[in-house]
């Protein structure tokens, strides 16, 4: 028996590939699927089975490629109606996999359809739980998704049927059960996760919180429920993806790889509504980038935020990327459902300036000499960081704007003001400044290296104080 977990740290998403004598199950495929296909035929098995936590919220599955390219059925727990051809698994029943066994349990509560998976080995022995967004390590799935789908079922009903399905199907399994979630720390889809990606199952038992056993149905639904913050907006339509269906992986790519010069580039971004989506990095993209185009590094959480700040996935995109990674940023989107990707500029940013075309800058200053400038005068800090993290600690007198809620973090800002701009690191304020400055906003200075940064000169004073655990 063979368990192996492949792990997308940008979408801090756990897949899982599962081979015994010849046969595998993937669980919870990502949307590119030539990885499974290649290590399968590597191992010289076949794959069985394509097994389904839930409809995922934060990104698009790979389920169907996957199916149509091996044969293999596509499986979902009880009480899924997905538009397409599956196996519907009763809850109990058993999937065998070579010379092991798949129980299938049924564990509601993150969303109605949520199914846990339980392997058995040769001997028949327990092994490892495969818990989709159920049980995470550390923590459970947030219990407020599904309704974004479905208004009748509210977030402490799908709480009350998550606190029953894990007293009830999943505390009972012994504790040297190998814990493998759909997700780790980074993840939208919990409060706050590990870092950690597995774990046993007594183990967390004795730590994570939801997990006490003298726990209440009424206090589970109060911890669980509290301190959630609103899902990133993509969320349902990448569940609608998933339940309807959508377009091959390549067929979003052949759409999206065709190269645009200079000139084709800009005549495209004048005669289309496409956005221009600069994935390079930001401290390179500060230095000379095309007018009114946006941030957001390939070499960060670049999935997520491109949810999060694009709010429509049918949004056309023309894509700026250092040469050579076209089609990874172009599969990196259709990862979170944004597939209209209708052209990249060919030979990258060095063709666009070397055509002479016009070009606009974001001005950066350091740490050292913005401590420098505060010492000749007052100066306005924006810091965009979560509110969470700016709670725990920042600048004195800096003004925090989430960059998780732009729209309304900018609201009130001055465009006539001069601000200095950071996050924590410098990959997050990149993203605001280039929204900003392509709203009009010309007075947005970034602070290289973020908070850390500040921090790191001990030339600021900042807050000690403790975030509450609410507002993680």
């Amino acid at each position: 028996m063979k368990i192996e977990q492949i792990y997308t740290g940008c979408l801090a998403q756990g897949a899982y590939y599962i081979e015994s004598a010849g046969e595998a199950v993937i669980i919870d495929p990502l949307r590119e699927v030539e990885p499974y296909l290649q290590k399968a035929e590597k191992n010289g098995a076949k794959i069985k089975y394509v097994l389904e936590t839930h409809f995922h919220a934060d990104f698009v599955s790979g389920h169907l490629d996957l199916s149509k390219k091996t044969g293999a059925p596509i499986v979902y727990g009880p009480n899924a109606q997905p538009s397409f051809d599956f196996y519907s698994a009763k809850d109990g029943e058993e999937l065998t996999v070579g010379n092991v066994t798949i129980k299938v349990l049924h564990t509601p509560g993150h969303t109605m359809e949520s199914t846990s998976y339980l392997l058995r080995d040769e001997k028949g022995n327990d092994a490892a739980l495969f818990s989709g967004d159920t049980l995470f390590i550390g923590d459970v799935g947030r219990p407020d998704l599904a309704q974004k789908v479905k208004a009748e079922l509210t977030q402490d009903m799908l709480a009350g049927h998550l606190y029953d399905s894990l007293r009830n199907k999943i505390m009972p399994l012994a504790d040297d059960i190998i814990v493998y979630p759909a997700h780790g720390a980074g993840s939208a889809c919990g409060k706050n996760m590990s870092k950690e990606t597995s774990d046993t199952l007594g183990h967390q038992k004795k730590t994570n919180y939801a997990l006490r056993p003298d726990m209440t149905k009424e206090e589970f639904i109060r911890e669980v429920t509290t301190g959630l913050v609103a899902p990133p907006a993509y969320f349902p339509l990448n569940v609608m993806m998933n339940i309807q269906g959508y377009d091959s992986i390549d067929k979003v790519l052949e759409r999206g790889h065709h190269a645009l010069s200079p000139a084709a580039f800009e005549t495209a971004a004048n005669e289309t509504g496409a956005l221009i989506l600069d994935t390079r990095d930001p401290q390179t993209f500060a230095k000379s980038f095309i007018p009114n185009s946006i941030n957001i590094g390939i070499d960060g959480n670049f999935a997520p935020w491109v949810g999060t700040l694009i709010p429509d996935i049918r949004q056309q995109l023309l894509l700026v990327t250092d040469e050579g990674r076209e089609d990874e940023v172009i599969v990196r989107l259709a990862r979170v459902g944004y597939d209209h990707t209708i052209g990249y500029l060919k030979g990258g940013f060095p063709a666009w300036e070397k055509a002479g075309l016009e070009t606009d800058a974001i001005p950066t200053i350091t740490a050292d000499e913005l401590a420098a400038k505060m010492e000749q005068g007052p100066v306005a800090i924006l810091d965009v960081r979560k509110k969470s993290e700016y709670l725990s600690e920042h600048v004195i007198d800096a003004e925090n704007a989430p960059l998780d809620f732009i729209n309304e973090s900018s609201a009130g800002l001055d465009k006539e003001k001069t601000w200095y701009v950071h996050c924590a690191g410098g990959y997050r304020s990149m993203i605001f400044n280039s929204i900003l400055r392509a709203r009009g906003y010309h007075h947005l200075i970034d602070v290289k290296g973020g908070f850390k940064a500040i921090k790191e000169s001990g030339k600021f004073k900042v807050t000690d104080y403790v975030c509450p655990t609410t507002l993680l």
